[in-house]
Order: C-alpha cells, then structure tokens, then sequence
C-alpha cells in the first residue's frame, strides 16, 4: 500500500528526472550568492544560556489535515513570527502536497533578518543548489527518504555552498547514518512520514541519545508551552513549530509563550 512518503518522494523524484538543467551551472551561480545568515550558530547560542530556540513554520497545508490557513501573506506571518521572539524560520517549499513555493521563503526571508531553513523534500543535488538559490540559509535532509551514500553525499554539498543541515530522524538507526554522514544538527520528527501519527514522547526517548556537541532540534507534535518545557528539559535546543502557530490567532503570542517556556 502507497504511503503519504511514497506519494511524495515518488512525485519528487521524477521532477529530479526531467529536470534538465546543469548541475555544475547551478552550483556556480549558488556559490556567488551572499553569505548565510547563521542558522545553527543561532539556535546553539540560545542553548548556551539554557534558553529554547522556536523555528517557526510557514506551512500552508498538510497532506493529513488540509488547509491550515486561508490566503497567507509569508511576509506579514515572518514579521509576526520575529515579533514574537522566533529564533529561526521554517518554510515549505513544496507545492504539490503542502502549497508552498519558493516565492514563499524569498517573501519571508527578506522581511526579516532571521535565518530560513528550507523544508522540503531534497531528493538530489540540484535541489540543494535550488535551496542556496532560493535564499535558505539552511537546508532540511530527512534520513528515511535517502540512502545512506546520498545522504553523505547531500550533507557534504550543502555545507560546501555554506549552508547549515538539519538531518531529520525517527530512530537510533537514522541517528546513527546522521551522525555518519556528519550532522552537526539533527532534528527529531515525532510524526511518522509513514502513517503521519505523532508520537508525542519520541524526542524525549531520543534526546539522551543525541551527542552533547550537536544541535537538537524537536520537530512536529508541539501543542503549546507545557510541551515546549518537557522538550527543553529533554535537552533539545529548540522546537520547530508549524501547525500550533499557523492556526493561533494571534501568531506573536503564541511564539512568545513557546519562548517562555
């Protein structure tokens, strides 16, 4: 039976295949764009002084809720969100299934000064390139949806451009092919890109396991400040939060209140 990942990974992978354009082009054009805003070093700062990071999402639909917001304008929901006292941004790309575009990112990129991370599907290299084109300052890697050669491979070329990696796991044997492939940040999904399930307690079974050294990252299934706290107990740096934010009323607030915790 086809999963929501399968969907995904299958309609991104053929995009990849008939998509024409010079891989070696790409990443010239990449490598002449301006320096990175400081993704990692942001979140790692805030860890220093025992604070939690909040990535905050911009995310227009989900392939298991539908909508989540009506005719957003990115730029007004990044200022939102950095008035709120947001660390980094988070925003989807992927049109098909989520209603994103790259436009999306370039919008709330330029109207603040935080750093962005792509959140897409990255499925071969000339997508990281895109990424580094596009504006991101980081890029997003998802262990299950690579092999362990391409996942190096990725890693390796995203920090060449001079962008930071967030490698997204589920388990220890995704936590160790991160580590392998030599994360820095790693990013713990409570939702299950099979059935789409949040299991509210995984990232407090894993963050004991993550080295002191990397930057822990909990991503999905955050409902407001009580669970931001267990996280932050747990030893993670930061939250990456998108539905509980697009659906709050008040999109500062709700940033502020995660920071608090």
């Amino acid at each position: 039976m086809s999963t929501y990942l399968d969907r995904i990974l299958v309609h991104h992978r053929a995009a990849a295949s008939s998509d024409e354009r010079r891989l070696d082009d790409m990443v010239a054009a990449a490598k002449n764009q301006p320096p990175c805003r400081g993704f990692r070093v942001a979140l790692a700062q805030l860890g220093e002084r025992d604070e939690l990071g909040v990535i905050a999402e911009i995310k227009r639909r989900s392939p298991s809720k539908g909508p989540l917001a009506d005719d957003i304008d990115p730029a007004e929901i990044a200022t939102s969100y950095a008035r709120g006292g947001a660390t980094c941004l988070s925003v989807l790309t992927d049109e098909e299934f989520f209603a994103g575009s790259p436009h999306d990112l370039a919008a709330a990129r330029a109207a603040v000064a935080l750093p962005v991370i792509r959140k897409d599907f990255t499925v071969e290299p000339r997508n990281i390139a895109d990424a580094r084109l596009m504006g991101a300052d980081a890029v997003l890697l998802i262990a299950a949806a690579l092999e362990p050669t391409e996942l190096v491979e990725f890693h390796a070329m995203a920090v060449d451009l001079g962008m930071d990696v967030l490698v997204e796991i589920h388990d220890e044997a995704e936590l160790a092919l991160a580590l392998d492939a030599g994360a820095t940040m790693v990013g713990v999904n409570q939702r299950d890109l099979v059935t789409f399930a949040v299991d509210h307690d995984r990232a407090l079974r894993m963050g004991s396991l993550i080295p002191t050294d990397v930057v822990r990252v909990a991503e999905s299934g955050v409902r407001g400040p009580d669970d931001a706290a267990r996280l932050r107990e747990a030893g993670y740096h930061a939250v990456l939060v998108g539905e509980t934010l697009m659906r709050s009323a008040d999109r500062a607030a709700a940033v502020a209140a995660l920071r608090r915790a």
